[in-house]
């Protein structure tokens, strides 16, 4: 990686800067003349909405993938996204961009090539009815969980009892330093990654968060967890998951698969869910984190403490609702999340 990113020029042509870093990074020649051609085609588009790649949102992003698939092929399309998501990754990572529009695109490729970004609009009032329907105790602390911090599956699954702070838990577990002072909260750490060893097990998903994350707790969220560690099989594993199965793999930590099938399982009794229905319709644990994004960002007038949750944001932005997430985010949270029970 170069070094480059804190001497930029604020005049510097940014693509023409991110090609002669991986041009130092050893990137053949055809990939760097992909990589400019995609590139400069976006800043085209941009520019013929009066737009510069610093000021482009993820709804502009959305906009120039979805009409590219009425001249390219889907594997084409999804290629164009992965060189725009890479592009502005790497921009933020050197602290030449503050934020990268691109990651809620991609989130969208990854359920399905279908890039519209339409989907169903479920409220609140109808997500507590659906939510009413859910008896066993795991299905209520992973759906509330989902639903109330915007995790992701994978990131769910990674949990163990250690990233949980409870007032009140019926587990005798110590949680992580990093919670100390930090009551009924979460934590969710960047590192786990697909069959790498993390807290002594190897993970079957990778955490893809940008930033580790503390997510406030609140009372509903902390009342179910709270049900469910009071009737949780014994762990299998010595990294004492916070989520485990209850059926065939008693014990055994939750997989991504398992979530999905927990989710798909109650969406399609409850009507929200169709054989062969896109990401526009059916319900997902990644529409719980779309639902997540769109309630709690309409109602907080402080946009970046959705993003800091979602731990998608530049190094200076977590840094400083790190600083202060007691009064910040914990207040900002609390004040605008909405009731489920």
């Amino acid at each position: 990686m170069s070094d480059t990113g804190a001497t930029q020029s604020p005049t510097q042509d940014h693509v023409e800067y991110f090609l002669d870093d991986i041009r130092y990074q050893g990137k053949s020649p055809r990939t760097q003349a992909a990589y400019e051609r995609v590139l400069r085609d976006f800043e085209a588009y941009l520019s013929s909405r009066d737009l510069s790649l610093t000021e482009a949102n993820h709804r502009d992003c959305m906009a120039y993938i979805h009409q590219l698939r009425g001249d390219l092929a889907s594997s084409t399309v999804a290629t164009y996204a992965s060189y725009l998501h890479r592009f502005y990754d790497y921009m933020t990572r050197v602290d030449a961009f503050d934020d990268n529009p691109m990651s809620i695109v991609v989130e969208e490729l990854d359920e399905s090539i279908n890039t519209d970004p339409a989907r169903r609009d479920i409220s609140v009032t109808a997500m507590r009815s659906f939510f009413e329907s859910i008896t066993h105790p795991l299905d209520r602390a992973v759906l509330l969980m989902l639903l109330k911090t915007g995790i992701r599956a994978g990131e769910l699954c990674n949990l163990d009892v250690r990233d949980v702070s409870l007032s009140e838990s019926p587990v005798a577990s110590s949680h992580r330093p990093r919670l100390d002072g930090r009551p009924d909260s979460l934590y969710v750490d960047s590192a786990p990654a697909q069959n790498a060893v993390y807290n002594g097990e190897r993970r079957s998903a990778s955490n893809k968060r940008k930033r580790a994350t503390t997510i406030p707790v609140d009372d509903e969220l902390r009342r179910t967890l709270t049900e469910w560690l009071a009737v949780r099989p014994d762990p299998v594993s010595d990294a004492n998951p916070l989520f485990v199965s209850t059926s065939d793999d008693w014990g055994r930590r939750l997989s991504p698969a398992m979530v999905h099938h927990l989710v798909e399982t109650h969406a399609r009794e409850y009507g929200w869910y169709r054989e062969g229905g896109g990401p526009e319709e059916n319900v997902t644990p990644h529409y719980f984190r779309h639902f997540f994004t769109t309630h709690l960002r309409d109602r907080t007038g402080d946009r970046g403490v959705v993003k800091y949750l979602r731990g998608d944001v530049a190094k200076d932005v977590i840094d400083t609702y790190t600083h202060d997430w007691g009064n910040r985010v914990r207040e900002e949270y609390e004040a605008n999340i909405y009731s489920l029970l």
